[in-house]
C-alpha cells in the first residue's frame, strides 16, 4: 500500500503565525492539525498591522505553534514527507520568519522543501473540504488582495480582473475604523449592517460600467469618510454600515457577471465552478449574493470552510501536497518575494491614471 504523503505547512506572511499538518487522501486531504495564533491584541491600539511588531511576535511564537501542531497531529516530525512554507507575497520581515523556519526543518530532516505563493494557498484552500477539478473561476477577496482569476492548473493562472486601488478587505477594515469599530473591524461590519437601513445612504460604485471585471474601492471609501463626518447618531452608523454592505454586494454582483462571461470564453468546460476564497469570503451577505448569482448563471459555488477563509497553514500545506505529488521542489536558498503575483504576465494596474 502506497504511503499517504504528510505535509507540514507554515504561514507567516502578515499577522498570523500558523502551522499545520495534512495527510493526502484520494480525493480530499485530511487536516491533522491547523494551529493559528492571532496577533489582534498586539496591533489593536495601532488600528492596523505594524510589520516590526508582527515579525517579532512570529519569532517568539513559531517554535511553540509548530510544536503544538505536531503534537496535535499525532505525527512524529521524522515522518513528515515535505515542508511547505509561504515565500510571498506579504510583509518581508514576516515572510522571512516562517520561510527560514521551514527551510531549517526541511534541511535538518533532509526532506523536500516547497516554497508556496500565499495567494495560491487561498486559491487551493477549498480543496481541503471539496473535490474540485481544474479549471475553475476564483474570486480572491482578502485584506491585501482582490482578484478574479482563471485557475487552469497548479501554477497556471490567468488574471481576469483586479482592484486598481484598495483591496476589499482593507476597504472593510478602514470603513469599520471610520465607524468607530475596533481593529480588525471588517468582520463586524455585517453585525452593524443588520441593525441599519441599507437604502439610507447612496454610495458610489467606482468603474462599475467600465474596466471589465476590474474593481475600484477608493472612491467608495472616500464617500464613507465624508458621511461619517456628518453622522450624529448610532442609528446613522448602522445605516451607513448597511448601505456599505449593500453597495459592496452590488459591485461584486455586477463584476462577477463579467468574470463569468470571460471565464466561459476562455474555458470550454462541461461544468462551471466558481470558488470564492480569502478572509472576506466569510462575509455571509456576500456569500448569499454570489450563490444566487451563480445559480442564475449555471455556476457551482464553492467556499473554503469558514476557518480556512482567513490566513492559515493548512492551505499552504495543500499547495505543498499538490506540488509534492508532482515532485516540484525548491532549493533552500529560495528567496522571500513580497510582491509575488499569481499571474506574473498580468498588467500592473494601480492608480488614478489606469487605462483599461
Amino acid at each position: 500500500m502506497t504511503k499517504k504523503p504528510i505535509i507540514l505547512g507554515i504561514e507567516s506572511s502578515c499577522d498570523e503565525t500558523a502551522v499545520a499538518v495534512i495527510k493526502g487522501n484520494k480525493d480530499i486531504p485530511e487536516i491533522l492539525s491547523n494551529i493559528v495564533s492571532s496577533q489582534v491584541d498586539i496591533h489593536k491600539e495601532f488600528g492596523g498591522v505594524v510589520p516590526e511588531l508582527a515579525a517579532r511576535s512570529h519569532m517568539e511564537k513559531i517554535d511553540l505553534i509548530a510544536k503544538k501542531a505536531i503534537d496535535e497531529s499525532g505525527v512524529k516530525l521524522k515522518d513528515i514527507d515535505a515542508v511547505a512554507a509561504t515565500a510571498g507575497p506579504g510583509l518581508i520581515v514576516c515572510l522571512s520568519v516562517g520561510l527560514s523556519f521551514g527551510k531549517a526543518i526541511a534541511g535538518s530532516l533532509n526532506k523536500p522543501f516547497i516554497a508556496v505563493n500565499h495567494l495560491e494557498g487561498h486559491a487551493l484552500s477549498p480543496k481541503l473540504n471539496s473535490k474540485i477539478e481544474y479549471p475553475y473561476l476564483l474570486l480572491l477577496i482578502s485584506g491585501g488582495h482582490t482578484q478574479y482569476l482563471s485557475v487552469e492548473s497548479l501554477g497556471k493562472y490567468k488574471r481576469l480582473g483586479t482592484t486598481i486601488d484598495d483591496a476589499l478587505g482593507e476597504t472593510f477594515d478602514k470603513t469599520a475604523k471610520l465607524l468607530g469599530i475596533e481593529f480588525p473591524g471588517g468582520p463586524k461590519i455585517e453585525e452593524f449592517a443588520k441593525k441599519g437601513d441599507p437604502n439610507k445612504f447612496k454610495l458610489p460604485k467606482p468603474i462599475i460600467n467600465k474596466g471589465g471585471c476590474n474593481l475600484s474601492f477608493a472612491g467608495l471609501k472616500t464617500a464613507v469618510l465624508r458621511i461619517t463626518k456628518e453622522i450624529k447618531s448610532e442609528k446613522e452608523k448602522f445605516d451607513l454600515a448597511a448601505s456599505f454592505q449593500k453597495t459592496i454586494e452590488e459591485i461584486l454582483n455586477e463584476k462577477t457577471k463579467i468574470a463569468f462571461k470571460q471565464f466561459k470564453q476562455r474555458n470550454k468546460t462541461t461544468k462551471n465552478t466558481f470558488v470564492i476564497a480569502g478572509g472576506v469570503a466569510a462575509n455571509k451577505g456576500i456569500r448569499n449574493k454570489l450563490i444566487t448569482l451563480s445559480k442564475e448563471n449555471n455556476f457551482e459555488t464553492i467556499f473554503p470552510d469558514i476557518n480556512l477563509c482567513s490566513d492559515n497553514a493548512a492551505m499552504i500545506a495543500m499547495v505543498g501536497l499538490e506540488k509534492f505529488q508532482l515532485n516540484k521542489f525548491d532549493n533552500l536558498d529560495f528567496p522571500a518575494n513580497p510582491r509575488w503575483a499569481l499571474d506574473e504576465n498580468a498588467k500592473f494596474l494601480k492608480g488614478a491614471g489606469v487605462n483599461f
